[in-house]
């Protein structure tokens, strides 16, 4: 994907929405001293573009019984395993995020599971039985801060 250029209209936009997703585009564009419709107009352009990937409702892990998160490197012993480990990968429901990554590991993965028991379940029942790579395991004891990437510098 090419890098978009953005006027100051997108970049209020873009941090505006990115500190409150909800936000009603009328109250976006009452701060900008713009149309509604131009808001909404915006919006849509930089969602065709690839700049906005879309809304989400981000769920506490743990009020729903998910109290362990991992982070797992996976090691492929066959570079050739890649396209069916990722497809394995894919069917775990525990599994948030999945980055190819240089240095130590071919994949890092973040997961979600309810204790460490269950950690170990998806560990041995389902990653080592996508491939013969090999992992290694981080337990998150709990997550200082997320988020949004810096909106002033685009």
């Amino acid at each position: 994907m090419s890098r978009v250029h953005f006027d100051n209209l997108d970049c209020k936009i873009l941090k505006m929405l990115s500190g409150n997703a909800r936000k009603p585009f009328l109250e976006v564009a009452r701060e900008c001293n713009v149309s509604g419709a131009a808001v909404h107009q915006r919006v849509q352009k930089l969602t065709q573009q690839g700049v906005i990937r879309g809304f989400e409702t981000l769920i506490n892990p743990s009020s729903v019984g998910y109290d362990t998160c991992a982070y797992i490197g996976i090691f492929l012993t066959e570079p050739s395993a890649f396209d069916a480990v990722m497809d394995g990968v894919k069917q775990i429901p525990e599994v948030v995020e999945c980055h190819c990554t240089t240095g130590k590991y071919d994949l890092l993965l973040k997961l979600y599971a309810r204790n460490n028991q269950h950690l170990l379940h998806i560990i041995r029942e389902k990653l080592q039985n996508i491939s013969s790579a090999r992992t290694e395991t981080l337990i998150s004891f709990k997550e200082e801060f997320k988020r949004q990437m810096p909106i002033e510098d685009i």
